[in-house]
């Protein structure tokens, strides 16, 4: 018997340990041996992370798919996992080992420290595992994978090693995102632009050859930057090669202030000649744009950082290179040496205004980079790190999805692939960190052995060393003993030139000994999206030929949000195309594409359309709503609301409305029960007499084809729009209160057959909304299975709706009749407030809509509080007309309401809903509010404006009925 409420929180988790009993969501099934395959990859949350409403979103998304498709009787995998999470993971034990007042990692050394890290993810890793769990993802978990286990750090080194030796791995020395708390390389995604107020300072850069004068504005050129201290690293200073201005000046030098370095002025196109001065510094060690222009250029590249962001000049050959030997400039270096760039660009600016160099200083709002994790200031840093080859690596994978191979849901996002593909530049892969894959290179010297009193740049050797690729450390070995042809030995990383490990090379040579190099191995770590990059196919086994691989590679769909389509749509589809076309020769390309499909979806936002941030303190916590809701709402909530076009909103009434909406279902499923309706072996919906049951089959039939046809189309929110009307508007609104007198009624062949339709509906419902809310949905299969013929599987792996043969036109149109002018006399009540009881009164209408209203006057009268049905030639006077389906029914209303007052009423009410109107289009049409107003902003006077577009609508609809009564 089915329970007077339903309370999630003693359901769901009894429900998924059931699934996972019965090994619902295994992929292999013996039954679906012979099956179609439908496999999905989770996007790999963090192993530090815990559940969000954008992994709510994801998986919820994903989880309707892999049980849309589990129920079409396809073999499926939806294969789970975790990434390493490099830097978050790192963080989190190096913080654990602080509050427990531990030695820190360097103390620890590498390999204890490592083992804390594993120790850590075995004891806590799994915390996302289990959230994702209670939200009802069907993953198969008895294929989890996390992107450093055993076969898919195999898999990593073939990548890393075969890429090498085709040349598409190589180290180079190019300006990077550094975090300098961390002293780390990091990706973009990591960098975080927040808007800083600050300033705009305009240096006057002495003209050479001229006597500087800051009243003469020929003897030098203005530059403005919000970065001063960075100066010091200027290499030359460009204008634009159409700017008269400069003409006269361009191949000319320019004296660096306070250091007088000469540097030349260039004519490059990246100068705005319509911004400031129309002259720029350039400093192609400390900002990307300036990396670019100084390689047209062939400029030098000054680095004036440290790693800790600090000033330099100690060593520093290519700062010292050309600057003044003056007793100034060597007072200058002693005042900002070691400085951090804060405090020196303080002394900087100090030093320029004292000697004139400054025009002016302007307030200035800017992005200013910071890391998402260590909240410093990112500095564009000169490195060396490695680097793969994307350039090359891209071409396949554009023309895959120009080919159609890969189609990606909504198809204007191909636009932005497109975009980045075609100007993508080189991949950074090398984290100095210690947790994540470590690069499997050696080092040697290039030089060979030292021989006494030989002095060897330690630098060099770090910017220029032998190179030896390979899998495993005894690979690297062979690979050095036959490139130096001699004995080789593995050796810790050698500090600087007093390394021990250089004289013990002087001595061994000098008593004689036989000759050894030694190699060391590469501290740093693989980018973690490197790994991620390999997931499709590195999970099923890859570089095994394995059964899986064979079976459920390619993917099907990939559902991912739009941020990181570069970072790792576009890295999956070029690693895979590289391994899986070498893998399978002569292989088509859909054969080698990573997933056939991309669904993109946008971000979920707060109810006002504020971006989530633990700053604003407007996050939703997806596990709270669960708490509070059950996981059924916030699904249902998250697939109503999704859409392409824009982001989600959500508030805690949304998921009410939804859990209502369960209820609803709940509560409709009781009363089914309650009247004796019971699941009838045998029974064929096609053999029901009654219009009722022949209606209430057609609907679903219709509804069953507007749900899958939504689903297999990725239109998510249509989907569960066309579920939510069917159960909440046509079965429990219509047809169970239709159904009444024959479920109250005599017992007879009627009521037998709409007992049994009304189980048979239900049975079909819980199916349709399986996907989107499968919690409540196996628990009623489950309850109501405990009468009637037994049931043969879980709701999860029972079939999908298939209905054919259903569709009654004639049904259809009586009970929609009778349905459609319900709902028209109650608009009406509604909209002029009518709380009286009304006859109607049916204008010309035939002999058969007589009969039928007829047939069901008693429904009509109860539902719409109808007092009598007649029928008349025309309308009576002062009366409002409902067309219905072509057929006119009077509402008599003259001495009921007062019309001259509801007209004016309503054309008080049109006003403003045309002023309302008119100030939304005041604000959209205004170029200066689109550009400067926030998205959300954007998008909630839009969303006003079509609420005041529909309301006139309504509004005009009911002057125009009121046009009748006059």
């Amino acid at each position: 018997m089915i329970d007077k409420t339903y309370q999630p929180s003693d359901v769901e988790g009894r429900i998924y340990r059931a699934w996972e009993e019965a090994g619902a969501f295994r992929a292999g099934r013996p039954e679906r041996a012979q099956a179609e395959t439908y496999s999905i990859v989770i996007p790999p949350p963090n192993v530090t992370g815990s559940l969000h409403m954008g992994h709510a979103l994801n998986n919820t998304l994903q989880d309707v798919l892999a049980r849309f498709e589990r129920m079409r009787g396809k073999d499926v995998l939806w294969q789970p996992g975790t990434d390493h999470a490099g830097i978050a993971t790192q963080m989190v034990v190096e913080r654990q080992l602080m509050e427990r007042q531990e030695p820190g990692r360097r103390e620890m050394g590498r390999e204890k420290f490592l083992e804390r890290v594993w120790a850590w993810k075995a004891e806590s890793g799994g915390t996302i595992v289990k959230q994702l769990k209670r939200l009802g993802a069907s993953c198969d978990w008895s294929r989890e994978r996390f992107t450093m286990d055993e076969g898919l750090s195999k898999a990593v080194l073939k990548v890393f090693v075969a890429l090498y030796r085709e040349g598409l791995i190589y180290k180079d020395k190019r300006l990077v995102n550094w975090d300098p708390k961390l002293l780390t390389a990091i990706s973009d995604l990591e960098v975080m632009p927040v808007e800083t107020k600050g300033h705009l300072w305009h240096l006057r850069y002495p003209i050479e050859g001229k006597t500087f004068n800051p009243e003469d504005p020929s003897s030098f050129i203005v530059v403005a930057t919000t970065r001063p201290e960075t100066m010091l690293g200027d290499t030359a200073v460009a204008v634009h090669p159409d700017d008269e201005r400069y003409k006269g000046v361009v191949g000319k030098n320019v004296i660096l202030p306070l250091v007088g370095r000469k540097i030349p002025i260039i004519a490059d196109e990246y100068s705005d000649p319509e911004k400031g001065s129309g002259a720029v510094k350039i400093t192609p060690a400390h900002d990307f744009n300036d990396f670019e222009v100084g390689k047209r250029h062939a400029l030098p590249q000054i680095n004036i950082l440290t790693r800790e962001a600090r000033l330099t000049f100690q060593g520093n050959l290519e700062f010292l290179t050309g600057i003044s030997n003056s007793s100034e400039t060597a007072e200058t270096l002693a005042a900002l040496d070691r400085r951090h760039v804060e405090e020196a660009r303080k002394i900087i600016v100090s030093l320029l205004e004292s000697k004139g160099y400054v025009e002016k200083i302007e307030p200035h709002t800017h992005a200013v980079p910071r890391g998402d994790r260590s909240n410093v200031i990112i500095e564009p840093f000169l490195t060396n790190q490695w680097y793969v080859n994307a350039h090359e690596l891209a071409k396949p994978a554009l023309a895959a999805v120009r080919e159609g191979k890969t189609n990606f849901v909504p198809k204007n996002w191909e636009a932005t692939y497109f975009n980045w593909m075609e100007n993508i530049q080189p991949w950074c892969i090398s984290r100095q960190l210690w947790w994540g894959h470590q690069i499997p290179a050696w080092y040697g010297r290039k030089e060979g052995p030292r021989v006494e009193g030989e002095i060897k740049s330690w630098l060099s050797i770090e910017d220029h060393p032998e190179i030896f690729v390979a899998a495993t450390e005894d690979e690297a070995i062979a690979a050095a003993k036959a490139h130096f042809n001699c004995d080789v030995r593995i050796v810790p990383r050698p500090v600087d030139d007093l390394d021990p490990l250089f004289q013990q090379l002087i001595d061994d040579e000098l008593a004689g000994k036989p000759r050894w190099e030694p190699i060391w191995r590469d501290e740093d770590v693989l980018d973690t999206w490197f790994s991620s990059a390999l997931w499709p196919f590195s999970t099923l086994g890859w570089p095994e030929e394995t059964k899986e691989l064979k079976r459920f590679y390619p993917t099907s769909a990939l559902v991912t949000g739009f941020d990181i389509i570069f970072f790792w749509v576009a890295r999956m589809m070029m690693m895979g195309l590289h391994f899986m076309q070498k893998e399978r020769p002569g292989a088509p390309l859909e054969q080698a594409v990573p997933f056939k499909d991309v669904y993109i979806h946008r971000l979920v936002r707060d109810e006002r359309g504020q971006k989530m941030s633990k700053s604003k303190g407007n996050v939703v916590d997806p596990l709270g709503i669960i708490d509070e809701y059950g996981a059924d709402a916030l699904r249902f909530t998250l697939m109503r609301a999704v859409a392409p076009s824009h982001d989600i909103r959500l508030g805690p009434q949304d998921v009410e409305n939804n859990r209502n909406f369960a209820t609803k279902l709940w509560n409709a499923a009781r009363f089914v029960e309650f009247n004796g309706a019971r699941r009838v072996a045998g029974f064929d919906p096609k053999s029901a007499k009654e219009v009722l049951n022949r209606w209430i089959a057609h609907e679903t039939q219709k509804a069953a084809a507007e749900i899958t046809a939504a689903i297999e189309t990725y239109a998510f929110s249509e989907a569960a729009g066309a579920a939510y009307r069917f159960v909440w508007n046509v079965y429990c609104d219509w047809y169970v209160e239709l159904s009444k007198p024959l479920l109250t009624g005599a017992d007879g062949p009627a009521k037998d057959e709409t007992r049994a339709m009304a189980a048979w509906v239900l049975d079909q419902i819980l199916a349709l909304l399986h996907p989107f809310m499968p919690f409540i949905t196996e628990e009623l299969w489950a309850v109501t299975a405990e009468e009637g013929p037994k049931r043969d599987a879980l709701l999860a792996l029972s079939n999908w709706p298939k209905l054919e043969g259903l569709t009654d036109d004639k049904a259809e149109a009586e009970i929609g009749w009778v349905i459609d002018l319900i709902t028209a006399i109650r608009s009406i009540r509604a909209e002029m407030n009518l709380n009286v009881v009304i006859p109607v009164v049916l204008a010309g209408a035939s002999a058969a809509t007589q009969a039928l209203a007829q047939r069901w006057s008693d429904v009509i009268k109860r539902l719409a509080r109808v007092s009598e049905i007649s029928a008349g030639a025309s309308a009576p006077a002062g009366s409002v007309q409902l067309v219905v389906r072509g057929e006119v029914a009077a509402l008599p209303l003259k001495g009921v309401i007062d019309l001259g007052a509801e007209r004016a009423r309503l054309a008080k009410e049109m006003q403003k809903a045309e002023a309302d109107i008119a100030r939304c289009d005041g604000k959209l049409n205004n170029p200066k509010f689109m550009e400067r107003a926030a998205e959300e902003v954007v998008e909630e006077e839009k969303e006003k404006r079509a609420e005041a577009v529909t309301r006139k609508a309504r509004i005009a609809e009911a002057l125009e009925r009121l046009k009748g009564a006059e």
